[in-house]
């Protein structure tokens, strides 16, 4: 287990490495040592702050000093300085990251919970009332773009409420779980039904089709042989077998919407990752655009390794190879 855990952590960190060449190639390598300065400077720079910046970065030696020098800073923990917001780009994503894990875990914990519990009914009851209204359910959510189902939420539960007396959903926004835990909980319940709603889809099909495999497997018809409980059989022979799809597929959508649910924060304006992304790219803010590209990275590779070693506790065969 230790080698097979060892194996997938130094995976990652050679993942995270390569991400690391293919960011600085694509925002120092390509637009010129000059570029770069003034992009990283601002618009507003003058010719002696841009020289600065260049001097800064070392960007009149070598590529590899430069890279070298970038890759320290990351390690660091130094992204760098952000002359549009006058503040360092490590507090701009500081104030962002909490919105987007605080959207991501508890959307996740909500989907998961639908996907993988409507997908046994589905399975056990195969061909059922209850496996067609699940599987409807499923590609209607699914077919569903994010941002209208957002909309759609915040016409009824808010907008439909609040003119009727009944104010209990904000209608966007974020309060820090510090400064009021109530407010925090209710302003992040309809982006998180949100997200539940259009990701629990593939996990109800996933948790069906593998599950249904593996009660066709032959230790399932011995387990039922011997007279155990169908339950019994179902949920802890069937169950954690079946699991691994979704285990796979949980590990790639967490990791992703660490780096920014784009969408969802944009329509409840929570000021998350993804927002911040967008508003960066828009002003050309260079030095923001770099750090939450490597803080994507980093979410969806440290994902996928703790997916690896839950995949490895559901499944000891993966430890051999």
């Amino acid at each position: 287990m230790i080698r097979f855990l060892i194996r997938r952590i130094l995976t990652g960190a050679l993942v995270l490495l390569l991400v690391t060449m293919v960011v600085f190639a694509i925002f120092y390598i390509g637009p010129g040592p000059k570029a770069v300065a003034h992009i990283l400077a601002g618009k507003q720079a003058t010719p002696s702050e841009i020289a600065a910046e260049a001097r800064r970065l070392h960007l009149n030696l070598p590529l590899y000093h430069q890279y070298w020098d970038f890759l320290v800073n990351i390690v660091h923990g130094n992204l760098g300085y952000d002359f549009y917001h006058g503040e360092a780009v490590t507090t701009i994503i500081g104030q962002a990251f909490p919105i987007t894990l605080s959207l991501a875990l508890g959307a996740a914990i909500l989907w998961v919970t639908m996907g993988v519990l409507s997908g046994v009914v589905s399975a056990v009851k195969s061909r059922s009332f209850a496996d067609r209204v699940f599987t409807i359910a499923a590609l209607f959510f699914y077919s569903m773009p994010t941002f209208v189902l957002g909309l759609l939420l915040l016409f009824g539960l808010y907008y439909e409420l609040t003119i009727h007396g009944v104010s209990f959903f904000p209608g966007g926004g974020y309060t820090s779980i510090g400064s009021n835990p109530w407010m925090w909980f209710k302003g992040m319940i309809l982006p998180w039904i949100t997200l539940a709603l259009v990701s629990a889809a593939p996990y109800t099909r996933l948790m069906r089709g593998a599950l249904l495999d593996v009660l066709g497997e032959d230790y399932i018809r011995t387990a039922r042989s011997k007279g155990l409980a169908e339950r019994r059989v179902v949920y802890r022979h069937g169950v954690r077998a079946a699991l691994t799809p979704i285990a796979s597929q949980f590990g790639i959508d967490v990791g992703v919407l660490l780096g920014g649910a784009v969408i969802t924060e944009t329509v409840f304006s929570m000021p998350g990752l993804g927002y911040t992304a967008v508003q960066a790219i828009r002003a050309q803010d260079l030095p923001v655009i770099i750090g939450i590209v490597l803080i994507a990275a980093t979410a969806v590779v440290v994902a996928n390794v703790v997916v690896d070693i839950v995949y490895a506790m559901l499944d000891p065969r993966v430890r051999l190879h």
